[in-house]
C-alpha cells in the first residue's frame, strides 16, 4: 500500500527518465559554464536518450497513462495492466500505434468510423470587433 492518498504518478519510467534528464541537464549546464558547444550538445543528446528510454519503459508497462490508476497499481514497482492495449488519451501510445485499435478495426472491416459530436463555431458579436482593427480609435 502506498503512503500517499492520491495517485501522484510515481512510476519506474518516470524515475528513470527523471534521472537521465537530470544527468543531461547537468552536462548541458557544465557546457554552458565551460562555454563548450560539445558539452551542450552532449547534454541535449543525453536528454533525448532519456526521453526515448522513458517512452520505451512506458510502452513496456512501467509508466502510466493519463488519469488516475487503480489503487492497487499506485506503487512505482507495479507494471501498468493497460499498457499493452494503449492508453486512450496518451500521445506516447498513439505515436507507437496503440490506443485507437477500435477505429483501425472498424476501417479494416468496412464499418463506418465513429463520428465526433458536431459543435457550432463560437462567433463574437460585431460590436466587440469595432475598434479592434485599429480604425476609428484615434491612435
Amino acid at each position: 500500500m502506498s503512503a500517499h492518498q492520491y495517485d501522484h504518478g510515481h512510476t519506474a519510467a518516470g524515475w528513470v527518465g527523471f534521472g537521465i534528464a537530470t544527468v543531461g541537464a547537468v552536462v548541458a549546464g557544465a557546457g554552458v559554464c565551460a562555454v563548450s558547444g560539445t558539452l551542450i550538445a552532449a547534454g541535449l543528446g543525453v536528454g533525448v536518450v532519456g526521453l526515448l528510454v522513458t517512452w520505451a519503459l512506458h510502452l513496456a508497462g512501467w509508466g502510466k497513462g493519463p488519469g488516475a490508476r487503480p489503487r492497487e497499481e499506485w506503487g512505482w514497482r507495479v507494471r501498468d495492466s493497460a499498457a499493452a492495449g494503449g492508453h486512450a488519451d496518451c500521445l506516447g501510445c498513439r505515436l507507437a500505434g496503440r490506443g485507437r485499435r477500435g477505429e483501425r478495426a472498424g476501417r479494416e472491416t468496412g464499418a463506418a468510423p465513429a463520428r465526433h459530436a458536431e459543435v457550432e463555431p463560437v462567433t463574437e458579436p460585431e460590436t466587440a470587433l469595432v475598434g479592434a482593427a485599429g480604425t476609428g480609435t484615434g491612435r
